[in-house]
């Protein structure tokens, strides 16, 4: 595996105040539709040249992306969409599993005519983007990790908590629709306690879609789906050395309270050849913190790396031989949480 370089410098917070955050609300990637089995789906995208599908968070939506769009669609094809149950995409009853979700990005990318992507995931998205390259490895040609989910059984308590069952009738009273017009305070309240505006913003924006029913049963169907009240309870570290033929990049952000850091260390160890980069002084949404810097790292794992070519007899030897096999293609040393 590629060195791990943690990367110093200008500590998170640093891009301007709540203000410079909804500027990123623009109109430069309106939200555009269409129909997958029925279902609305709600998406962004701009620029052109090789395609970059962005995967969002849990209780996220395309928004997120936005910043790190700006600054990619000069030299790329973005992609957002939104998750079915998320944004501006339909919230019906239904499978709100990694391997629907997935599905779901290869009928969206289908009804595109795009046949491959570099797959970007973050958080729940990054656990959306595994499943997509285990189960379409023809359709991936890069796949990109920031602060995924799926790597490691912790996660933050309060996720826990609310996969407890009967939570979701005590969610109606913690996020009342009456709150939707506090934006600037909650950011306020959380930057006082040492949570930065940027990130703040994004979590405030989380909150804030939570307050909608429809959009709170589709949180709480897609949270259990992967988070019980003892932690995560789906992962993909056992599969992950068939992403050996995959160039694969993790980011993950020193200072994340919903994943730990260990989980980038534990998925550079068992993916070969993968690249890891640290961003010192951020924390769960490093392209949301610190998009310049994010796209910097992206753009260089971007031109230093060729997109995979899926070879079927390729992955039938890594599955016959197992992941045993699979370490000896990389130069690892043993994770070491403390680098």
């Amino acid at each position: 595996m590629e060195n791990i370089r943690p990367l110093l410098g200008r500590r998170a917070g640093n891009n301007g105040p709540i203000e410079a955050m909804k500027k990123t609300i623009s109109t430069e990637f309106p939200v555009e539709q269409m129909s997958i089995h029925g279902h609305r789906i709600g998406y962004r995208r701009g620029g052109q040249g090789p395609v970059l599908l962005l995967l969002h968070g849990i209780a996220g939506s395309s928004l997120t992306w936005v910043p790190a769009m700006r600054l990619l669609q000069s030299d790329y094809t973005v992609l957002a969409p939104d998750f079915q149950g998320h944004g501006a995409s339909e919230k019906p009853l239904g499978d709100y599993s990694l391997g629907n979700l997935a599905s779901a990005m290869r009928d969206f990318l289908s009804i595109l005519g795009i046949d491959r992507v570099t797959v970007v995931g973050q958080s729940f998205g990054g656990g959306v983007a595994m499943q997509f390259a285990y189960q379409f490895p023809e359709r991936c040609e890069r796949l990109v990790l920031v602060d995924a989910g799926g790597l490691g059984r912790e996660v933050n308590w309060i996720l826990r908590l609310i996969a407890l069952p009967g939570f979701e009738y005590l969610l109606p009273a913690l996020f009342p629709a009456f709150v939707r017009s506090w934006g600037d305070p909650v950011v306020r309240f959380f930057g006082r306690r040492g949570i930065r505006h940027a990130e703040a913003a994004e979590m405030w924006r989380s909150y804030k879609s939570l307050t909608e029913g429809e959009s709170r049963s589709a949180f709480v169907r897609t949270m259990r789906s992967v988070i019980d009240p003892g932690g995560q309870s789906v992962s993909a570290i056992d599969r992950l050395y068939l992403a050996a033929h995959v160039p694969t990049l993790i980011v993950w952000g020193d200072h994340d309270r919903i994943i730990p850091l260990d989980h980038a260390y534990l998925a550079h160890e068992a993916i070969p050849n993968s690249r890891l980069e640290v961003m010192a002084g951020v924390g769960h949404y490093p392209h949301v913190e610190e998009p310049v810097r994010f796209v910097e790292i992206l753009r260089d794992f971007l031109r230093t790396t060729e997109p995979s070519k899926s070879d079927p007899e390729e992955l039938l030897d890594l599955l016959r031989q197992g992941p045993e096999h699979a370490a000896v293609l990389s130069n690892a040393t043993p994770a070491d949480p403390q680098l």
